[in-house]
C-alpha cells in the first residue's frame, strides 16, 4: 500500500513599511512587502496512527489550533519541518510555518481550506496580508489594509522583482525584534500616526515606487522604500529604540545613508536589514564594504538572495509503505 506525502516550501518575506498606522482613510496599516528566494520554510507531512512532529516546537500549537475546526475526524500525521529561517528577525516564519502546515494538512486530509481559513484558524493575517500573499503569489506585494472584514487584508498590487536585482540581507543574530504581547503592546503606546504622513506615503507608493519598479528604475524604486522606512522607523522608534532596532544592523544602515546607496533598510520589527542593488557583482561588493564597516564585536552575518516571484511549492508524492 501506498501513502501520500505532502511537501511544502514556503518563501521568506520582507516587509517593507505601512502606508497608513492610524487608518485615518477608513483602512489601517496597508502593508508593503517582497517575497525573497533562498530562504523558505519546508514541511513534510504524511498520515500516520498518531501525531508525530520533527524540527519545530510551534509546529504542534499550530497543528491543534486547525484541529479544533475538525474535532469530528481523525487527523494524525508524521510532521517533519525544516525551518533555517530565524524567529522573530522580520522574515514572517511564523506565517510561513503556519500556512505551510495548514496546506499540508488540508491537502492531506482533502479539507478543502483556504489560505484565508488557515490565516484565520492560526491567528495569521490580522495586521498583514504580506505573508498570505508572498505564500500565494510571491513578488512585490502591496495590500490594502485592514478594514472592517475579518479576513486578511485584500493584495491589491503585485509585480515582479527584476531578475538581475539582488537583496543583500544583514542578520543579526543576537537580537530578536518586538514580537508576541511586546508587540502588541507596542502598537498600544504609540501616538497617532500623522494622515499627513500616511497621504504622502500612498501617493508616492502609487505614483513613483509601483511604475518605478515596473521600469526595473532602482534608484527612484529606492526613493520610495526609503520615504517608507524614515516614516515607520521614526515612529516606532519609541518602541525599538530608534530608527533601527539592532545598533549593529543600525551602524551599517547609516553607512549605507552616507555612500547614498538606493535602497536599504530593516524588515518589519528586525533586527535584519536589507539592501537592494542592481546585480551580483554589486551585492558581492557591497558585502565586502559591509564586513569592513561592521563593528567588530557586532558577530553579523550577510546572505545575498533573489527576490521571488512565485509562491510556495507544493508537492505531494505516493510513497510505498
Amino acid at each position: 500500500m501506498s501513502k501520500r506525502l505532502i511537501t511544502v516550501e514556503a518563501p521568506a518575506r520582507l516587509h517593507l513599511g505601512f502606508v497608513d498606522l492610524a487608518g485615518t482613510f477608513g483602512r489601517r496599516f496597508g502593508s508593503v512587502g517582497l517575497t525573497l528566494d533562498g530562504l523558505s520554510t519546508v514541511v513534510q507531512a504524511r498520515r500516520a496512527t498518531e501525531l508525530q512532529i520533527e524540527g519545530s516546537d510551534r509546529a504542534a500549537s499550530l497543528w491543534q489550533s486547525m484541529t479544533k475546526r475538525f474535532s469530528n475526524q481523525t487527523l494524525n500525521a508524521h510532521l517533519q519541518v525544516n525551518q533555517p529561517t530565524p524567529a522573530h528577525a522580520g522574515f514572517g516564519s511564523g506565517t510561513q510555518l503556519a500556512l505551510a502546515i495548514g496546506t499540508a494538512m488540508s491537502r492531506l486530509f482533502q479539507l478543502d481550506l483556504s489560505l484565508a481559513d488557515i490565516a484565520g484558524l492560526t491567528d495569521r493575517g490580522a495586521r498583514s496580508g504580506i505573508g498570505v500573499g508572498a505564500f500565494e503569489h510571491g513578488g512585490f506585494i502591496v495590500d490594502g489594509g485592514k478594514g472592517a472584514s475579518h479576513l486578511p487584508p485584500p493584495i491589491i498590487s503585485r509585480l515582479n522583482l527584476p531578475s538581475q536585482w539582488r537583496v543583500l540581507l544583514i542578520f543579526d543574530p543576537h537580537f530578536q525584534g518586538l514580537h508576541g504581547n511586546a508587540e502588541m503592546q507596542a502598537f498600544k503606546m504609540l501616538p497617532p500616526f500623522s494622515a499627513a504622513v500616511a497621504r504622502e506615503l500612498a501617493h508616492q507608493l502609487l505614483m513613483q515606487g509601483l511604475p518605478a519598479l515596473a521600469e526595473a528604475d532602482l534608484p527612484a524604486f529606492g526613493r520610495t522604500i526609503t520615504a517608507l522606512q524614515t516614516a515607520v522607523g521614526d515612529y516606532f522608534a519609541p518602541a525599538q529604540g530608534g530608527r533601527y532596532a539592532s545598533p549593529a544592523v543600525a551602524h551599517l544602515l547609516n553607512w549605507c545613508a552616507q555612500q547614498q546607496l538606493d535602497c536599504y533598510g530593516q524588515s518589519s520589527w528586525g533586527p535584519t536589514g536589507f539592501v537592494i542593488v542592481a546585480d551580483e557583482s554589486a551585492a558581492l561588493r557591497l558585502q565586502r564594504q559591509l564586513r569592513d564597516h561592521a563593528v567588530q564585536s557586532s558577530q553579523l552575518r550577510f546572505e545575498i538572495v533573489c527576490g521571488r516571484n512565485h509562491g510556495a511549492v507544493v508537492n505531494e508524492l505516493l510513497e510505498e509503505a
